[in-house]
């Protein structure tokens, strides 16, 4: 299956260089690896919670940035450390260092990501018009928003959130009069340029039918960027905005990002920040009033104008554009009521406005019941939290491994396996003799299938091989050698007994199997509970312990069996020479077995033999 799979690399040799090539971790080869630690806010501590995020976020970030085999990985409270293959300390501390932000932007236009693209030419609107349909996945309800929050039905829950204000709009006058945020976040029919500057310097937009919004208040940047993005692609920041993390924020300006919902991508053209994830307090997950789900609660700052530009966004949103409200009949492109929560550029959630939002507000789940499960609810609030005291990291150290040196323990670790085997191949053919040709050929055709997985791994999986790692490969040799060891002994001992070769085979893999089970069954265990629960490098070491362990029963049952039963048909074996390894006088047979040699007959005259003769 292995070889099959590497089928079109094979029929060409000259990528087999490249296509079977094992990855190689930093220890190996060569790369940084740097410690973190976090830095709180004055007065507060470190919250659990976000340090899981920022160790989320540093990783997408790695992996968006297309570096391959790196790990991120918190050890004890406030330390977190990253090592990452073939980068120097410059590129790698650019972009785990800076501090992601959190940022609250109006969604201005949305459409599905895998769709045909047709071109659209942006016209401003005159009148502010409902939500049409769009790539929200909520429903749209049929009602008008009640007088207290109330969820929003959906029919994907837990993706379409829905955010209800407490109370809800009118309740505060003092909102209406605060200034918004950016002309295009309070009111798109205000602030839509003219038809002239529409169609004059401004990028065609390329989108679909499916997508909504308001066309008109895109500036031409963000129409540039709208085009280019492929929500498919995990590298899209980095193609749309550069490798710098502190570029993706972009505080003053319009952006674009990705989510997906319902296992479709969607991208949005989002509005500047009204207001940022510093702004917010007191966040928590909550059972929500009804008793179905939980929601996420939320409470604004006022000192610094935060709820004044959030409240009068929210009022124009929750009045003119949320469904049930305000119902689009004039079958032109609807606006969109959603307000996107954005971390390090990515949007996290996307719910409806329900209602206008001041000092405090929820979010939930967007289902029938209108609530999350306790763990979406969990998450959600930690996205929160983490931009509400948003962590600072320092580092505390720093090392680089050289290409000098990786390679040097790359060698070493070469050596020690290669010593290994052949140590474990010359005491078998000195105690099992010719027998010895299954359990090299055993051996042979369990490195061979280690190594095509290993390059699997590698190519389709990021998997990189470390030091740690080569460590579970030597170790894996014992555990192939005992397999047929245990095989052999059984045998061997059905021998004695008087049996011929092929009962002896048949009897004593009935009896060895089991064992063989049991050794690989407990082996298997320690490996998976070493990867669990195991940190750093000593997670490689479990990883290929356990795969070699499932590829030494693939090897014993399938090869090392069928093939002892094919010797003991023939002569060689079957009649126990004694250069087999099988020969009955020299395992102390209690009796000749069928098929053996015979003793010669006894000159005429002489005494019987004695049993201890014979």
């Amino acid at each position: 299956m292995l070889v099959g799979a590497l089928g079109a690399n094979i029929a060409n040799p000259g990528k087999w260089h490249k296509s079977f090539q094992v990855g190689l971790g930093l220890d190996l080869s060569w790369g940084t690896q740097i410690t973190l630690k976090a830095v709180p806010p004055k007065g507060h501590t470190v919250d659990q919670g976000a340090m899981t995020k920022a160790r989320s976020i540093m990783l997408n970030r790695i992996n968006g940035s297309g570096f391959s085999g790196a790990s991120v990985v918190q050890q004890g409270a406030s330390n977190i450390v990253v090592s990452v293959p073939h980068k120097n300390a410059k590129q790698v501390g650019d972009l785990v260092g800076a501090t992601a932000q959190l940022a609250f932007r109006q969604v201005l236009f949305g459409a599905p990501n895998t769709v045909v693209p047709s071109t659209v030419t942006p016209t401003p609107s005159t009148t502010p018009s409902s939500k049409a349909s769009g790539p929200t996945p909520t429903t749209s309800p049929s009602a008008a928003a009640s007088s207290k929050a109330s969820p929003t039905p959906s029919t994907t829950g837990g993706t379409g959130q829905a955010v209800a204000a407490k109370p809800l709009a009118g309740a505060s006058p003092s909102a209406k009069a605060s200034p918004s945020p950016t002309p295009s976040s309070s009111s798109p029919a205000s602030t839509s340029p003219s038809p002239a500057a529409s169609t004059s310097g401004k990028p065609t937009l390329a989108t679909t039918a499916d997508g909504a919004g308001d066309l008109s208040a895109l500036e031409a940047q963000t129409v540039t960027d709208f085009n280019k993005v492929n929500c498919a692609d995990k590298n899209w920041q980095t193609s749309i905005y550069g490798s710098n993390p502190n570029s993706w924020f972009r505080e003053k300006d319009q952006a674009v990002s990705c989510q997906k919902l319902g296992g479709v991508w969607y991208k949005y053209a989002m509005a500047k920040p009204v207001i940022l994830g510093t702004d917010l307090s007191q966040v928590s997950a909550q059972v929500n009033s009804n008793g179905a789900g939980y929601i996420v609660a939320f409470n604004v700052k006022t000192g610094n104008g935060a709820a004044s530009r959030l409240g009068t966004l929210t009022e124009t949103m929750a009045s003119k554009y949320y469904p049930g409200i305000n119902t689009d009949t004039t079958g032109a492109d609807g606006y969109l009521a959603q307000l996107a929560v954005v971390l390090d550029g990515q949007i996290q959630s996307s719910p409806d406005v329900q209602g206008q939002i001041t000092t405090n507000g929820e979010i939930n789940g967007g289902s029938s019941t209108g609530g999350f499960s306790q763990a979406q609810a969990d998450q959600l609030a930690n996205i929160l939290k983490y931009g509400q005291l948003p962590l600072t990291f320092k580092a505390q150290d720093t090392s680089a491994v050289s290409p000098q040196l990786g390679s040097a323990q790359l060698s070493a670790g070469i050596i020690a396996g290669i010593v290994g085997l052949i140590l474990v191949i010359i005491y078998s053919f000195i105690y099992y003799r010719a027998l010895a040709i299954v359990s090299v050929s055993s051996l042979a055709i369990a490195t061979i299938i280690t190594y095509l997985a290993v390059v699997l791994l590698s190519a389709h999986e990021s998997f990189n091989l470390t030091l740690a790692g080569i460590a579970g490969l030597i170790v894996a040799i014992g555990i192939t050698a005992d397999s047929f060891i245990i095989y052999f002994e059984r045998l061997r001992d059905e021998v004695r007994e008087g049996r011929s070769l092929r009962a002896a085979v048949e009897r004593g893999w009935g009896r060895a199997r089991r064992t063989i089970l049991v050794s690989d069954t407990v082996s298997f265990l320690a490996a998976l509970l070493l990867y669990i629960f195991a940190l750093g490098d000593v997670r490689g070491f479990a990883f290929t312990l356990g795969l070699t362990t499932l590829v030494d029963i693939i090897v014993v049952f399938l090869f090392t069996k069928p093939m002892v039963t094919l010797l003991a048909r023939t002569k060689f074996f079957g009649q126990g020479h004694k250069l087999s390894g099988l020969d009955p006088e020299r395992l102390g047979a209690r009796a000749r077995w069928r098929g053996s040699r015979q003793p010669p007959a006894a000159p005429a005259g002489s005494a019987p033999a004695t049993p201890k003769e014979a």
